[in-house]
């Protein structure tokens, strides 16, 4: 049921953000993306945890879409707050697949190369179709495909090891963070 829930959510919430990016209401993503993540936690056994995951993935979402924005491979329509960083429903929307890592992407875990290979495709793939839908555009495009495949291989490893370190859901063992009652 979580599975299944999670991954629903995630699409909902992820075309409510290009969308609404796309249509100048940048703020419809990181609404519906709020309600997202309260679900999310509300299945969390400890809830710092996938706090601390979201947060973690937040700002290194923005940090990489904001090198690619600063760089001029890519732009968006709506939601900046400055030309060289990524708007806020893009940072959001990296908040939003936090809540896959413990969930609907667990399968990667322990499979970096997997990740890797996972993210190659799958990165620029969602890109692509963000900008078919009108929310980003990519202005130099074989850059940024290139830049979006190269980080987010990088990316993806990263995030299975953080999220299998930072992981309150259900039924899973912390590594980083010190026992305590629940």
């Amino acid at each position: 049921m979580l599975l299944l829930t999670n991954f629903i959510i995630f699409q909902v919430a992820w075309l409510s953000s290009v969308i609404g990016g796309a249509q100048d209401m940048p703020w419809l993503g990181p609404l519906v993306v709020v309600g997202a993540l309260a679900v999310h936690l509300s299945f969390a056994r400890r809830r710092f945890e996938e706090i601390l995951l979201v947060i973690t993935c937040a700002i290194i979402g923005a940090s990489f879409d904001s090198a690619l924005v600063a760089a001029g491979w890519v732009s968006y329509k709506s939601g900046l707050i400055s030309e060289y960083l990524a708007p806020y429903w893009i940072v959001t929307m990296w908040m939003l697949f936090a809540t896959t890592l413990n969930v609907s992407m667990r399968w990667m875990r322990n499979r970096p190369k997997l990740a890797a290979l996972f993210g190659l495709y799958g990165g620029p793939a969602a890109y692509l179709a963000g900008e078919a839908l009108g929310g980003i555009v990519l202005v130099n495009k074989l850059a940024a495909l290139v830049a979006l495949g190269l980080g987010w291989a990088v990316l993806m490893p990263l995030l299975m090891w953080l999220s299998e370190n930072l992981d309150g859901m259900p039924g899973q063992r912390r590594k980083w963070i010190a026992e305590r009652p629940e």
